[in-house]
């Protein structure tokens, strides 16, 4: 007669165990489950049959017709300016015809180009503002560098940051696309002459200037930089 020992009652006892817990998490079936959700099948068999609410299977985005824009590409510009504004639409004709176009993005790259600028042209830096501006501008900049050269004078500059920088215009010109800026800074500067005698300007004092600058970009050319084409102070 054959006899059970310790470990063979061990696993017959486990072995109940584990069938009560899989019975009381899984249930049992009683021949009136609802058959698994096969999207395919129900989409087949048309809305009536589908199931509604949560478990419907989240639709795909239709097919956009050739030329018409998604639905967001236009999303960041209308946080920006107003939509159906002048600015709006001149910010969406710069997007149509340079897909990687952000304003805010471009306002923060402005906002350090024109730092560069302004102290490249108190520091007489030829080599930087010839990669930041048009060649009109520049040939204006390297100009007035070298008459003041020419006077044996320097400028003493520290910037000190920008206050605002607010995109006032946006266009396309041709393949060109401009935008310009209104921009006040705080700015220490101070004109010495040959002898080192303060002609124009205070060292110490924090002035406010306020500029109005206009960058463009060939968004024709593969070259993504954009250059200053036009400066004006606002008085």
């Amino acid at each position: 007669m054959g006899f059970f020992d310790f470990g063979t009652i061990f696993f017959l006892i486990a072995a109940v165990v584990i069938f009560f817990q899989l019975r009381n998490v899984l249930g049992r079936r009683t021949g009136n489950e609802r058959p698994p959700f096969d999207p395919y099948t129900a989409a087949r068999a048309g809305d009536k049959e589908a199931p509604q609410g949560p478990e419907n299977v989240v639709s795909l985005p239709r097919k956009r017709p050739p030329g018409e824009p998604a639905a967001d590409t236009y999303a960041a510009i209308d946080a920006f300016a107003a939509p159906d504004s002048e600015l709006n639409k001149g910010l969406r004709a710069i997007k149509d015809n340079d897909a990687s176009f952000d304003p805010k993005g471009f306002v923060d790259g402005a906002k350090m180009a024109y730092e560069m600028i302004v102290m490249a042209y108190a520091d007489g830096d030829r080599k930087t503002l010839k990669n930041l501006l048009s060649r009109e501008v520049f040939d204006g900049f390297v100009a007035a560098i070298g008459e003041r050269e020419a006077r044996s004078e320097k400028i003493q500059s520290s910037f000190v940051g920008i206050d605002k920088a607010d995109i006032v215009n946006a266009e396309m010109k041709g393949g060109e696309a401009h935008v310009t800026l209104r921009i006040v800074s705080e700015l220490i500067s101070a004109t010495r002459d040959k002898a080192g005698a303060v002609i124009d300007g205070d060292p110490e004092t924090v002035a406010e200037v306020k500029d109005v600058w206009t960058f463009a970009r060939d968004t024709r050319s593969r070259d993504p930089n954009w250059k200053l084409v036009a400066t004006e102070e606002e008085e």
